[in-house]
């Protein structure tokens, strides 16, 4: 072999594959796209944009397993999430570094995203107490009432960029282990870590065809919409593509739970620790670069917690921007070129429009990595609703600070937010901590907790404009989602049973 073909074959660029039925297998699309190192602008892999019939197999597939999987001894399935749970822990390391290649985290916020979807697998292997029915004695004479939580059938997740470690974990396991089988979709912007967890699920035992995978865009997520075999959609992402799926899928008679936009606040009250208070506001503003549903996008300082901006910002710059494999890095880049440009866009129009800059995070010199996608922290006061980077979610590093002049002026102003997915308050007056989490209208609410995503012990909530469905995600909440209530009632009789005729009534006696 000549060194020009040796020199060829070593720069074949890796496809991520599809799972249907068990088997890893090549799409036969004429559609793919580049997965790149945001960081590097390498091109790490290609993936397919899965095609109608794939869509159909992996469903198909999805279908005949679960005539056999849905009556799966629960003891079996809690073992298989004991594995699994075993082997990501294992394998924590090495999930970490796929993620931070392909998304651009930190490695410590990487295992961070790995971590917390092992605690939804972890809650998963407890499936035996949680999908626990009910029972009534003697409803009436010799009459029992009991109710069952049975599997729905093919049910399927569709998974932002952002999380492509954690939502995954968050989807497949609890309704796998309900005892329902499922197809996923991932972004198609960061792949490769879902799939090695993929891999990882079926070497923990879960059988042929019970998990599938397929990849893909708009086409792909309308397919799973509207596909007749598919019984529940669960998606976390845009608000604009959460509410065509919300839309899509219950006209088309499915269940449907979709996690949307926000623009969390982080109410400030003077009294809060300062020192905390600021060092938690900037973890949760910047981390991930921003790109986290749950950031604390918004700051509102209340009275003389204005003066705190000047200190807010000092410390801001103290932040280490670079690739996230580099240690002690802070902030890494932004998912991709269009994301970077869309921040910079959005810093751009809220000066245009009058708030004032107090510090520029954009086009920052890291060295070794000049073509990644990276902003720096960036913060502006004097920011009112109707400034665009007020009403939008920016989905990078950039913090808005608002003023308010009583808690009660900033509970005001967060309920009148179309987004009701997270916000905090900094206190250190129990009274005003309560009045907080009593009035206001948001679904996640910390206190003295910068970032309030629930552990899965409970559901993860949102209101508003931020969640459509009634169920969340995790937590008891999404065993209902992935369980139909049947409730069976009944009477037994011996041969000496007295029989009082026939009863035209409803009533049992």
């Amino acid at each position: 072999m000549s060194q020009s073909q040796q020199g060829r074959i070593q720069t074949v660029v890796p496809t991520v594959k599809l799972l249907i039925g068990g088997e890893f297998v090549e799409s036969q699309s004429t559609q793919w796209r580049d997965i790149v190192n945001p960081a590097t602008q390498a091109v790490l892999a290609r993936v397919p944009f899965a095609t109608a019939q794939e869509l159909n197999a992996a469903v198909a597939a999805a279908a005949q397993a679960f005539k056999t999987w849905r009556k799966t001894p629960i003891g079996v399935r809690a073992r298989i999430f004991l594995k699994y749970q075993q082997l990501i822990r294992e394998h924590m390391k090495e999930l970490a570094a796929i993620l931070t290649a392909e998304q651009g985290k930190t490695l410590a916020d990487a295992e961070g995203d790995v971590f917390r979807g092992l605690e939804v697998v972890e809650h998963a292997a407890n499936i035996g107490s949680l999908q626990m029915g009910e029972l009534a004695a003697n409803v009436a004479t010799g009459v029992d009432t009991f109710t069952l939580l049975q599997p729905l059938g093919v049910c399927a997740g569709i998974t932002p960029f952002n999380f492509p470690a954690m939502i995954p974990l968050w989807m497949f396991p609890m309704a796998i282990a309900t005892g329902n089988t499922f197809v996923l979709k991932p972004s198609e912007q960061d792949p490769m870590v879902t799939m090695r967890l993929v891999e990882l699920a079926l070497e923990a035992g879960i059988p042929k065809g019970v998990l599938n995978v397929v990849h893909g865009g708009e086409e792909i997520v309308n397919g799973i919409c509207d596909h007749a075999d598919i019984k529940a959609v669960s998606f976390v992402g845009s608000t604009r593509v959460g509410t065509h799926v919300y839309q899509r899928a219950t006209l088309a008679g499915k269940r449907a739970q979709c996690m949307m936009g926000a623009k969390n606040h982080a109410v400030v009250m003077p009294d809060a620790n300062k020192e905390q208070t600021l060092n938690n506001l900037l973890g949760a503003a910047f981390g991930a670069a921003g790109q986290r549903c749950m950031s604390a996008s918004t700051a509102v300082l209340v009275g003389t917690a204005q003066n705190w901006i000047a200190d807010l910002v000092a410390k801001a710059q103290t932040l280490k921007i670079n690739a996230g494999v580099e240690a002690g890095t802070d902030i890494g880049p932004l998912i991709s070129c269009a994301a970077r440009d869309r921040v910079n866009g959005l810093i751009e129009r809220g000066i245009a429009e009058g708030a004032r800059l107090e510090l520029d995070g954009r086009k920052p010199r890291v060295a070794g990595y000049e073509q990644g996608n990276f902003i720096g922290p960036t913060i502006f006061s004097g920011v009112r609703p109707g400034m665009t980077i007020y009403d939008q979610e920016i989905f990078g590093p950039v913090l808005v600070v608002l003023a308010a002049d009583t808690l009660d002026d900033a509970v005001e102003l967060v309920n009148a937010n179309p987004n009701g997915n997270g916000t905090a308050i900094f206190t250190q007056s129990g009274a005003a901590a309560r009045k907080f989490q009593e009035d206001i209208d948001v679904g996640q609410v910390g206190i003295n907790v910068p970032i309030p995503v629930p552990v899965p012990l409970f559901s993860f909530t949102g209101s508003r404009a931020s969640k459509l469905g009634d169920l969340g995600p995790y937590g008891k909440q999404v065993i209902l989602f992935y369980t139909q209530t049947k409730t069976v009632t009944q009477r037994w009789f011996d041969d000496s049973t007295l029989h009082a005729g026939v009863n035209t009534t409803i009533s049992l006696r």
